[in-house]
């Protein structure tokens, strides 16, 4: 028993959580956002394990399957070669395989999931689950053309990471079928995280090409990440992070990123100058590098940039951003030693195929420069706009009264509700303290706060509804969530909708999308399930910078 408490036992609210249910939503709000304040999310030390472990499982596998490779060798001489193209291709056809199996990000109890720990193959092996296709007339029902592609996708991936060389005739079969299975169902395409690793296994195709096309994308990933960050939105995400990070255990440094904590959470000048210096670090290290693989740089200089890349990408990790990302990061940093540090002869100027340059114009560049302007047309992923803040979201608010169990009978999933797969762990007090974080999480970012305007207009009395994010919905009955609402707006209503024939005031759900970058105007919508639309507007983030993340509206108790 006390081997489970220490391992397993989240952190304790610090208020009564029995008197904090009978208060008015804006108090609890205030509570919770408080708490978060110094907790986090409070999750257990087994989050924290779970995710070094899997880390290590991720690094080990790929060296095995390097050992295949007639060019490398294993973990005992991985000195003599994990600098190579080929241990470069092993890895990011390992990454995408973790990736869209459902081990990588979006796995595991920061992103939900207890039991079972992934989603994405557990559901799309299985027909009858519910798919978002990019055209409508594909359906919205898995069936066995979907799974066959899937599995061959699987398999072409995995013949990749045992094949003794990563050619073109390796990596084609991938190079198809994604954009296919795309079509079909995007949360495959997204999930296999193809924003990234795509172009990134695209240019094997052109042996002579490769390291150079893989310094560009390498760049093109941290300079748009940088660029999604130069809004006010990425400041609440520093605040978040920091109070959210296991390792990062200080009050006062919590403390700080607030105004004048508890009573006044609005950003602090400090959290401003951090989001700013990070944003500074990431910016100014990639266009280093890329300078200085043009110029002919000294080693030592190459080396410290690398450095400080590498520390930029650690503080990310142990703060355990929520999707856990953490392959990215890795393999991002063993891209940027290997592309940057320990390929010297390589120039971006020796690509030269009008297909990379085709791709590379639409992934790199296009998509980014679009997505930041129209973020309703284009995934947040694919725009590259990497945890700033910028994502988009939707809640999902339930009538109480058993409505929510009308999911289970209806559609086809794996996963069980979430308070379900927390039952399996603890009581139903402390399943609720648990799940009563999640209004923390997402009123603390500064696009969340248009709620406060839109609550009021979606239902009569919040306190009739039980509010559950777009991201558990999508992760429950799609199999796959990453911060992208695209995944769970109305295309997904309309599928639960045509299973489970809510009556009206069932369900209702708030959408809300991505700041545009040059005004930060952001578009809401109120859906019912049944009746459709009930009301759309607009907030701007500028508006939001001097809220408090809980509203201010009056209401009465909920004793």
């Amino acid at each position: 028993m006390w081997l489970y408490n220490l391992l397993m036992k989240p952190t304790s609210l610090p208020y009564d959580f029995d008197e904090w249910q009978k208060l008015p939503f804006p108090e609890r709000a205030r509570k919770v956002c408080q708490a978060w304040g110094l907790q986090g999310f409070g999750a257990p030390p087994f989050a924290v394990i779970f995710y070094t472990l899997k880390i290590f499982f991720y690094v080990w596998i790929w060296t095995i399957f390097c050992s295949f490779s007639t060019e490398l060798g294993g973990l005992d001489s991985i000195g003599e070669w994990w600098f190579k193209k080929e241990a470069m291709g092993k890895a990011l056809l390992w990454t995408m395989l973790m990736e869209v199996i459902g081990l990588g990000g979006a796995s595991g109890p920061l992103t939900a999931r207890y039991l079972p720990p992934i989603g994405a193959s557990t559901y799309w092996f299985v027909p009858g689950t519910i798919k978002v296709p990019v055209f409508r007339f594909l359906g919205d029902k898995r069936n066995i053309i979907d799974i066959l592609l899937y599995g061959a996708l699987l398999y072409f991936l995995f013949v990749g990471c045992i094949a003794p060389e990563v050619t073109s005739t390796i990596v084609l079969p991938v190079v198809i079928l994604l954009p296919i299975l795309g079509i079909l169902d995007r949360s495959i395409y997204l999930a296999a995280r193809a924003d990234v690793y795509y172009p990134a296994i695209f240019v094997f195709l052109f042996p002579l090409e490769t390291m150079g096309a893989l310094q560009i994308v390498w760049f093109a990933i941290w300079f748009w990440a940088a660029f999604s960050k130069l809004t006010p939105t990425f400041t609440s995400v520093v605040s978040v992070m920091i109070c959210n990070s296991p390792f990062l255990r200080f009050k006062w440094l919590k403390k700080l990123m607030f105004k004048n904590y508890p009573e006044d959470l609005r950003l602090s000048k400090t959290a401003i100058y951090i989001s700013h210096f990070g944003t500074l670090v990431e910016f100014s290290l990639p266009i280093l590098l890329m300078l200085g693989t043009f110029l002919g740089w000294s080693p030592d200089v190459m080396f410290y940039c690398l450095i400080g890349m590498t520390a930029f990408h650690a503080f990310i990790f142990i703060n355990f951003p929520m999707g856990v990302p953490m392959e990215w990061n890795v393999i991002m940093v063993y891209g940027g030693w290997m592309l940057f540090g320990f390929s010297p002869d390589v120039l971006p100027t020796e690509v030269s195929n009008p297909l990379i340059i085709a791709l590379f114009s639409v992934s790199l560049f296009a998509l980014p420069i679009l997505g930041n302007l129209f973020p309703k047309h284009i995934s947040f992923l694919l725009s590259m706009r990497y945890y700033a803040g910028t994502w988009p979201f939707s809640i999902w608010l339930f009538k109480k009264g058993k409505k929510m169990e009308k999911l289970e009978p209806n559609i086809r999933k794996i996963s069980p509700d979430l308070r379900k797969q927390l039952a399996l762990f603890y009581d139903k007090k402390t399943v609720d303290s648990v799940l009563s974080r999640g209004i923390s999480f997402r009123l603390m970012h500064l696009p969340s706060r248009v709620l406060h305007d839109v609550l009021p207009k979606a239902v009569d009395n919040i306190d009739d509804y039980y509010w559950l994010e777009g991201e558990f919905m999508a992760g429950e009955v799609v199999g796959w969530n990453f911060g992208d609402a695209h995944l769970h707006s109305e295309r997904l209503l309309e599928s639960v909708q045509k299973r489970c024939h809510f009556e009206e005031g069932e369900l209702r759900v708030i959408m809300v999308e991505s700041p545009q970058f040059h005004n930060g105007s952001m578009h809401w919508r109120i859906h019912d399930a049944k009746t459709g639309l009930i009301e759309e507007g607009r907030g701007l983030i500028k508006d939001m910078k001097e809220r408090m993340p809980w509203p201010e509206w009056k209401q009465e108790s909920n004793s």
